[in-house]
C-alpha cells in the first residue's frame, strides 16, 4: 500500500523561517520550492541555499523554477503539482514568496479539482532595512486559511482554448494563417481530437445539409458559453461567420490549466 505523503509547495523569495518552521512542525516527506526563474532576477540570496540545507535535514527537496512575479504561473505549477500527488496530503505557504505569488498560490488551492490546503505564517519581528538578508525573522503563528472554491476550465473546454491558441498546429485547419476559427472548425477539430462533448454526436456525412445542428448546439452550451462567460474566448460576427478569439484572460487561463489535459480522465466531464 502507498504510503500517504506530507507534501509543502512554497514559493520562496525572501523569506527563512518562515518557510522553514512549519516544514519542520509538521514533519513534511517532501517539499517543493518555487524559485523566480527571471533573467532580469537581481541574483539569488545567499542564504536561499542554507534554507535548502536546513530543509533537507527534514524532507526531500525538489527546486522548481517558477516567475513568482505572474499569478498564472504560479497558479499553474502549484495545480500541477497538487495533481501530481492527488493521493497525498498537499499544503501550500502563501507567505513564502511575496503578494503576487501569494495570489496565485491561494487561488491554486481554491481550484474544485485541487485537493490543497493553504496556509500563512506570521512572523515574529520583520526586518525589511537589513539588505541580502530574510524580509522577517520567526514563525510565531501558522494560520490555516479558509478558501471558496471556483470552477477551473474542464478537459475539454482547455482543449479547445489550446486549438485557440495555435489553430495552424491542426493539420484539419487550413485556412488558420488569414482566418480565426470558426465554430465549424472547432467542431472538426473535436471530433478529430476524440473530446468527449462531441463524442455522441453523428458525423457530418450522415446530415444531407452538413454538419449537424446538434453539435452546434452541444459546442455553445458545454464550451463556448462558458468560456465566454468568463471572459476567456471573444465571438464575433465577420461577414456570415462567427470567428472566435482566445482573449488575454483566456490565454492566462490556458497556461495555468493546461496540465489538466493530461488527467483528463480524473475531470472527464459527466
Amino acid at each position: 500500500m502507498d504510503v500517504v505523503k506530507r507534501v509543502h509547495i512554497v514559493p520562496l523569495g525572501n523569506e527563512f523561517d518562515r518557510i522553514l518552521e512549519p516544514i519542520r512542525d509538521t514533519r513534511a516527506d517532501l517539499v517543493y520550492l518555487l524559485e523566480h526563474d527571471s533573467i532580469e532576477a537581481e541574483g539569488v540570496p545567499t542564504y536561499h541555499d542554507d534554507l535548502v540545507h536546513a530543509l533537507e535535514e527534514i524532507a526531500t527537496v525538489e527546486r522548481r523554477a517558477c516567475n513568482l512575479k505572474d499569478i498564472y504561473s504560479v497558479l499553474g505549477v502549484i495545480t500541477t503539482l497538487a495533481d501530481e500527488h492527488a493521493d497525498d496530503n498537499v499544503y501550500v505557504n502563501v507567505s513564502g514568496g511575496g503578494t503576487i505569488s501569494a495570489i496565485g498560490a491561494t487561488m491554486a488551492c481554491m481550484d474544485v479539482s485541487t485537493d490543497a490546503s493553504a496556509y500563512y505564517v506570521e512572523p515574529d519581528e520583520y526586518t525589511h532595512d537589513m539588505v541580502g538578508e530574510p524580509l522577517s525573522t520567526g514563525a510565531s503563528e501558522v494560520y490555516s486559511l479558509p478558501t471558496y472554491p471556483i470552477d477551473s476550465p474542464t478537459p475539454d473546454q482547455i482543449a479547445i482554448m489550446e486549438f485557440l491558441v495555435d489553430p495552424d498546429s491542426w493539420d484539419g485547419y487550413h485556412d488558420a494563417r488569414t482566418t480565426p476559427p470558426k465554430k465549424k472548425d472547432c467542431i472538426e477539430y473535436a471530433r478529430e481530437a476524440g473530446l468527449s462533448f462531441m463524442a455522441d454526436r453523428a458525423p457530418p456525412e450522415t446530415h444531407p445539409g452538413g454538419e449537424d445542428k446538434g453539435a452546434f448546439r452541444v459546442l455553445d452550451s458545454r464550451i463556448l458559453d462558458p468560456l465566454e462567460r468568463d471572459g476567456y474566448v471573444e465571438i464575433e460576427s465577420v461577414g456570415r461567420r462567427r470567428v472566435i478569439h482566445l482573449t488575454e484572460q483566456g490565454e492566462n487561463a490556458y497556461r495555468a490549466f493546461r496540465h489538466k489535459l493530461e488527467y483528463a480522465e480524473v475531470y472527464q466531464d459527466g
